[in-house]
Order: structure tokens, then C-alpha cells, then sequence
């Protein structure tokens, strides 16, 4: 069964006409398969709004999953589960202070993801 992918005027080019230098360029440039796989997991990680209401909270102060669970209206075990997933992406990063865990960003790009994200929203 053939697939029939249609582009609407002004989407693609009207002739068929390859920049060979451009072509090598944008390829010798290109970031590795891996890194960008990497990059996809990290905007998929951030594709969920709680996530994002987590790194919010955490961007502005270091915070363990009883604050963060009261200030989210979420319960402590789905707070958890978020910080989990944030962590396995080394988005986060855990602090022990005796019997209390603390919760930060991993470090200021995340800061920034947040910051240009939510800037571009707002445009």
C-alpha cells in the first residue's frame, strides 16, 4: 500500500535544486545519533506539565518531595515518581541532610531550558 504524503504551496521548494556545500556542511556538522537521542528523551521527559511544575519549583529553591508534594497539590508518591524519571535524565540531582532527601537541578541548563521555554510561551 502506498503512502501519499501531501505538501501544501509554499512548504518545499518548486524545483529540485541541491546546495552541495551547504549539504556537507549541515552533515560535518551534525550532532552524533546518540546526543541527539539523548536530547529527544530529555523533551520527551519534559513533555508532561507535573514534570515541568516540579523543575519550575526546583529552579527557584532546593526542596524535598514533602514541600514539593504540598505545594503541587500531587501526593508524595507521584512527586517521587516524577523526581525518579527527572533524575535518570540527570535533570535533578538528590541531597541527604540526615533523614531528609533535597531535591535541586541537576544544574543552570535546566534553569535556562525552563526560562527559554517559558519565554517563547509567552511570545
Amino acid at each position: 500500500m502506498a503512502t501519499v504524503t501531501l505538501i501544501r504551496e509554499g512548504e518545499a521548494c518548486e524545483v529540485k535544486c541541491i546546495n552541495p556545500g551547504k549539504v556537507r556542511r549541515l552533515a560535518k556538522n551534525l550532532p552524533e545519533s546518540d546526543a541527539l537521542k539523548q536530547l529527544s528523551d530529555v523533551f520527551q521527559i519534559l513533555s508532561d506539565p507535573n514534570r515541568l511544575r516540579v523543575l519550575y519549583c526546583l529552579s527557584h529553591d532546593e526542596v524535598c518531595v514533602c514541600d514539593l508534594s504540598a505545594t503541587l497539590g500531587m501526593s508524595m508518591s507521584a512527586v517521587s515518581h516524577q523526581l525518579r524519571l527527572l533524575r535518570a535524565l540527570r535533570l535533578v540531582k538528590s541531597r541527604r541532610d540526615g533523614r531528609m532527601v533535597y531535591y535541586s537541578l541537576a544544574d543552570d541548563h535546566v534553569a535556562k531550558l525552563m526560562e527559554m521555554g517559558l519565554r517563547h510561551e509567552r511570545e
